[in-house]
């Protein structure tokens, strides 16, 4: 093999992704490299599910908890930095481990997608924000398939920040995201990379870690994280986050907390079901099946092996 390689570790929420990522890290002594939307701000540490001390073991973690709550941060944004972080330690002969379940941002490093700038215009933002909240995702998303369809096939109709950027994109440079797309691909990623991804063969399995998950959350203080978050009027980027979103309806006195807990659990079993939709599309994963693996972390090591012998 004439690349080093650099190791995903990626499936859907509550899978065991960061176990399996700080078990790989201290294997190659190396780091994690976060690739999950949510976990890039502050003030989301328990919504998020990021790492704490405990379970990092030691292990340093990079694209973690450094951007204040209301900024907005693109994929391009994510992708330029985090390229740095995989660079660095590629520099010290190391091995990355990305470990998150963001589609977009997995993808975009992996095919080492060099994204076009585009202008950003706040005024036109506010009003198509403006413009989703009072006509609703649907609506929106329709708006979009006009312009892109085959963007819009990609979105859910509660993909709010993303629908509302594509249509941003073609208002303001007279291209289509998927065009942007086309042309930001570029060449080869500087490493070679193998996918690991994390799930369960028995779906509600799942879905009951999931139920667990928020139930340890709201224990842990998850309804004070989202009251800071209400009162502060949310951000830009992090106010449409599983995790808080769901729990304003009871600050704002129209849901019992029981509701909002149980919508919340709804919400991120759907987000589940997306992430699972999104990495089943990529036949580079290579599945453990977390039901049907004694040893999850020798299994990946078989993988890395089998990977790194098939490609040399």
């Amino acid at each position: 093999m004439n690349k080093p390689i650099a190791i995903f570790v990626v499936g859907p929420t509550a899978s065991g992704k960061t176990e399996l990522a700080v078990n790989l890290a201290r294997h190659f002594s190396s780091a994690v490299i976060s690739a999950d939307s949510m976990q890039i701000y502050k003030g989301m540490h328990i919504a998020s599910a990021a790492p704490d001390e405990e379970e990092m073991k030691g292990v340093p973690h990079k694209m973690l908890e450094f951007l204040p709550y209301g900024e907005s941060f693109t994929v391009a944004d994510y992708v330029a930095a985090a390229r740095n972080e995989i660079n660095e330690i590629l520099k010290f002969g190391k091995t990355p481990i990305i470990a998150g379940g963001t589609g977009l941002y997995i993808n975009s490093l992996v095919d080492n997608i060099c994204f076009l700038p585009v202008q950003t215009d706040f005024e036109l933002r506010k009003q198509l924000e403006e413009e989703f909240d009072s006509l609703g995702g649907e609506a929106m998303l329709k708006r979009l398939a006009d312009i892109d369809e085959a963007a819009a096939k990609r979105l859910h109709p509660s993909d709010r920040r993303r629908i509302i950027r594509a249509i941003e994109i073609f208002k303001t440079s007279g291209i289509t995201k998927t065009e942007q797309d086309l042309m930001s691909k570029n060449e080869q990623a500087p490493f070679y990379p193998i996918i690991i991804g994390l799930t369960f063969s028995d779906r509600q399995m799942l879905y009951n870690r999931i139920n667990l998950r928020v139930d340890k959350m709201m224990a842990s203080g998850l309804l004070d994280e989202a009251k800071t978050a209400y009162r502060n009027g949310g951000g830009s980027g992090a106010s449409q986050a599983i995790g808080h979103k769901e729990l304003f309806g009871f600050l704002k006195g129209e849901q019992t907390l029981e509701e909002a807990t149980e919508s919340l659990k709804q919400a991120t079993r759907r987000y589940a079901k997306r992430q699972l939709t999104w990495f089943n599309k990529d036949n580079r994963v290579n599945w453990i099946y977390r039901d049907k693996t004694p040893d999850v972390f020798k299994e990946a090591l078989k993988i890395i092996e089998s990977e790194v012998n098939g490609s040399a």
